[in-house]
C-alpha cells in the first residue's frame, strides 16, 4: 500500500498521541494537532509527526483557515481522525445548559467543523476516509453521563446522514464503538463532574462518583491494539485482511456486549410489536 498522509485532532494524550505513534510505525505520515500551545506536542514531533494548533471550540473560519494551511503545506491528506474529546459527566437534570454546550462543542460541533474543513480537499481529490470515533455511550446510555451520551448519540445520526451524501465523491467513512479504553479520559484532571446537586439523586450521584474513581485506570481496553486495529481496517490489513470494510465497528468486549443486547432488544421489540406497529400506516 503506498505512503498514507493522516490528520489526527486531540493528540496530546489517549488515543490521538497514540494513534500519531502507530501510524509512524506503519511508515504513513501523521499530522497532530490540539488545541494551545503546540510545546504540548514535542515528543510527537520528534517522533516524526508534523504538528499544528487547532481548537476544535474554534469558529469554523478559523478552522477552515488551519486545516487550508495543513494541506497548502502537506500536501494530499488521505485520512482524517476528529478525534478530539472528553466527558462532561453528571446527573442529566442537575447538568446546567451551559455544561451541554460546552459538551457538544467539542465532542459534536468539533468533529462537524473538522469534517467539513476537509471535505472540499477530499471531494476535488476524489478520494478520503473520515474515522469517526464513536462510543459505547452511542449505543446505549449510563447514569451520570447524559451529556457525553448524548453528543455520540448525535454523531451516530450525523455520521449515517455524511457517509451517504459523501460516498459518491469516493469518500469513505467509518465509526468505531469504543467501550471503556485504559486512557486517562476518566482522570481527575481530564473528565469534568460539574452538576447542582438535587437531593432526591443523591444516592445516583455518590453510585456516579463511585464508579468514576473505581474505574480510573482499571478500564479493559488496550489503547494501542485498538489503534492497531483501525489502522488494520483502514489500511486493509493484519486483523482486516480479506475482510469487507464495514460501516461501523465495536471495539472492546463491554461495548459488543452493549450493542448486541440493544441489537436483540430491537428485534425483539419489532417482532412482538410488529401487528401494531404496521397498523399506525395508511390502508392501501
Amino acid at each position: 500500500m503506498p505512503q498514507l498522509t493522516w490528520l489526527v485532532t486531540g493528540c496530546t494524550s489517549g488515543l490521538g498521541k497514540q494513534f500519531i505513534h502507530s501510524i509512524l510505525a506503519r511508515g504513513d505520515k501523521a499530522i497532530a494537532t490540539a488545541r494551545g500551545d503546540i510545546s504540548r506536542l514535542d515528543v510527537l514531533a520528534k517522533a516524526g509527526a508534523k504538528v499544528y494548533s487547532l481548537d476544535v471550540t474554534a469558529s469554523p473560519t478559523d478552522i477552515n483557515a488551519i486545516v487550508g494551511t495543513i494541506v497548502e503545506e502537506n500536501g494530499q491528506i488521505d485520512i482524517v481522525v476528529p478525534n478530539a474529546g472528553y466527558i462532561e459527566a453528571g446527573i442529566s437534570e442537575e447538568v446546567s445548559y451551559e455544561q451541554y454546550l460546552s459538551q457538544f462543542a467539542v465532542n459534536f460541533f468539533g468533529v462537524v467543523k473538522t469534517t467539513q474543513a476537509i471535505l472540499p480537499h477530499f471531494r476535488a481529490q476524489k478520494a478520503g476516509t473520515i474515522v469517526f470515533m464513536g462510543s459505547v455511550g452511542g449505543i446505549a446510555g449510563d447514569p451520570g453521563a447524559g451529556p457525553y451520551c448524548s453528543t455520540k448519540h448525535a454523531l451516530e445520526g450525523w455520521y449515517e446522514c455524511l457517509k451517504i451524501e459523501t460516498a459518491p465523491f469516493g469518500i469513505r467513512s467509518i465509526i468505531f464503538e469504543l467501550g471503556h479504553f485504559r486512557t486517562k479520559v476518566f482522570n481527575p484532571e481530564h473528565i469534568q463532574i460539574r452538576s447542582s446537586a438535587i437531593e432526591d439523586y443523591t444516592p445516583l450521584r455518590t453510585m456516579v462518583e463511585g464508579f468514576i474513581r473505581g474505574v480510573d485506570g482499571n478500564q479493559p481496553g488496550d489503547p494501542k491494539q485498538a489503534v492497531e486495529v483501525i489502522l488494520d481496517v483502514i489500511r486493509g490489513e493484519g486483523a482486516a485482511e480479506g475482510k469487507a470494510f464495514p460501516d461501523r465497528l465495536p471495539l472492546g468486549g463491554d461495548c459488543l456486549v452493549a450493542m448486541r443486547k440493544k441489537a436483540v432488544s430491537n428485534l425483539t421489540v419489532c417482532n412482538e410489536w410488529e401487528d401494531v406497529i404496521r397498523s399506525t400506516d395508511i390502508a392501501k
